[in-house]
């Protein structure tokens, strides 16, 4: 039988919850959720650099063998144990996005073909970057809860560290050490850390969902 320490763990960790319209929060959570695997699959296949944390997973993959979407699982699975210090909540959107994300890419990243010449690696960089901040704005505006690397990020800022200080400091640190281990960095890198928060900010306000209002009376 569970311990009520055990119980009290739960509570405070997870937000089982879901609010209203939930049909809709939970078809928009998966279809952003591909969608950003797919998005992050076109930028690996464009081979003119990988986002920030793929780097890292990529890296990871050439060393042991296992797939860049295996390591996505688990490097987020991972970052979620970080959250439990931290004393941040996961919610349907955090379990989801670290169990579906990876398997997105690995099965967007066996059926798209191979991309040959540089306008094509061009059009599928560019491609992968716009498909991946819709679906952020997807994911995000499902509003069942933050991915395990941006709540990592939120929950040492609400410890009194620097938004700026943190967020540039875990990216560069995971770009580092991707690039160490024989991960691709290059323009697609750059360029997906330059515009991922500007697509964000433009799609997020389309697609968040707001709180069913009750019916009066």
């Amino acid at each position: 039988m569970p311990s009520r320490a055990s119980g009290a763990l739960r509570r405070s960790f997870l937000t089982p919850v879901l609010p209203d319209p939930r049909p809709r929060r939970v078809a928009q959570l998966l279809v952003g959720l591909y969608l950003y695997g797919l998005g992050l699959a076109l930028q690996v296949a464009s081979d003119l650099g990988a986002a920030g944390w793929d780097v890292l997973h990529q890296g990871l993959a050439r060393q042991t063998g296992l797939s860049i979407g295996t390591w996505n699982i688990l490097i987020g699975a991972f970052v979620m144990l970080l959250w439990i210090p931290l004393r941040q909540r996961a919610g349907l959107g955090t379990v989801c996005n670290v169990l579906l994300v990876g398997v997105s890419f690995d099965v967007s990243l066996w059926w798209l073909p191979e991309v040959d010449g540089l306008a094509a690696r061009w059009v599928c960089l560019l491609l992968g970057i716009v498909v991946t901040g819709f679906a952020t704005g997807c994911y995000i505006g499902a509003e069942l809860g933050p991915g395990p690397r941006d709540g990592l990020m939120t929950g040492l800022v609400a410890r009194g560290y620097s938004l700026r200080v943190v967020r540039t400091g875990i990216e560069v640190a995971v770009v580092v050490a991707g690039f160490l281990l024989g991960g691709t960095v290059g323009v697609g890198t750059l360029l997906f850390a330059l515009a991922i928060g500007q697509l964000a900010h433009v799609f997020l306000p389309l697609l968040r969902i707001r709180a069913a209002v009750p019916a009066a009376g």
